[in-house]
């Protein structure tokens, strides 16, 4: 199978930057867990875990002010 690459254009309107790889190592009944939820709400694990970063992140910002 093929891999596919994002233009610049379409990682732009998928959130503004061009998108990096990176990697974590998960328990797999964890993994399975975020998987069923992704479905649940029609999204993915990718989605899921950005989100959860960046409301950390902003909330870290907050304390450090």
């Amino acid at each position: 199978m093929a891999k596919v690459k994002l233009s610049k254009n379409r990682e732009a309107e998928e959130g503004g930057d061009e998108k990096k790889n990176t990697s974590l190592r998960l328990s797999g009944k964890t993994l399975k867990a975020l998987k069923m939820r992704a479905i649940e709400e029609d999204t993915s694990v990718q989605k899921i875990v950005e989100t959860l970063i960046e409301d950390y992140l902003r909330k870290r910002r907050k304390k450090a002010r």
